[in-house]
């Protein structure tokens, strides 16, 4: 990981101490465009529901990585906005983990995506 490239969303930081972090400058949504034509393969997001609701406003998701972990928490915030605009997802896919960790794989549907290995 610490050799991967990572780009941070913030409206506070300036800087990032982490190898080979870049702050994004400008808004999110035009960040992450210029990105996306940029950049060759795969741009991941961790943890952050915050940017995943604001690229999904965007319209610039094509593919959702969902974990399903083996526990029941009870509570916690949702993934996604109330009140957001439902997405028709697609099938793409299914991995299970050793741990019991289930990652389903999404395509946004109706927007042409090509089909990933």
């Amino acid at each position: 990981m610490n050799g991967m490239p990572k780009y941070v969303a913030s409206t506070t930081l300036k800087r990032v101490e982490w190898n080979n972090s870049t702050v994004l400058k400008g808004g999110t949504a035009e960040a992450v465009s210029k990105l996306k034509e940029e950049l060759e393969g795969d741009i991941l997001v961790v943890g952050s529901r915050t940017l995943v609701n604001t690229l999904k406003q965007c319209d610039l998701i094509d593919e959702y990585r969902l974990m399903v972990f083996p526990i029941i928490l009870g509570g916690g915030m949702r993934l996604f906005d109330e009140g957001a605009d439902a997405t028709t997802l697609k099938f793409a896919g299914t991995q299970r983990l050793e741990s019991g960790t289930v990652i389903l794989t999404y395509h946004p549907a109706g927007t042409g995506n090509k089909e990933r290995s």
